[in-house]
């Protein structure tokens, strides 16, 4: 991950590590991995990705992620998978840990649902 990271301009690089920082606190333990050719992290399934472009950061906490704080990225650019955070505003460190950890869960949740755990 320090390899793609250090590809990018200094503010970009910034940028970067703060989202890290940020997923690695909301989800402690969680695994660092590249793919699709992006920052991922991995907890019980993978969590979040992101990554770096010309104006943006972009972060990806798969569609249940997008679905669940909708009301939240009224205010970016995003689709059904994706949020852009611009590169000249604050990114919104706060929501990514609301997101990161709704993800943790969600992942929890369906690894008890495949194992069979909540079955009485």
């Amino acid at each position: 991950m320090d390899g793609y990271i250090s590809g990018y301009p200094a503010d970009t690089q910034k940028r970067l590590q703060q989202i890290r920082a940020t997923i690695l606190q909301a989800a402690p333990g969680a695994e660092e991995v590249i793919s699709y050719q992006m920052p991922a992290f991995k907890c019980h399934g993978m969590l979040v990705y992101f990554g770096a472009y010309e104006k943006h950061i972009g972060f990806y906490p798969l569609p249940a992620g997008i679905a669940m704080f909708s009301r939240e990225i009224a205010g970016y650019k995003h689709s059904k998978g994706a949020i852009q955070f611009p590169l000249d505003k604050p990114l919104p460190l706060q929501l990514v840990t609301k997101m990161v950890r709704f993800r943790v869960k969600k992942n929890l949740e369906k690894g008890i649902i495949k194992n069979g755990k909540n079955k009485k």
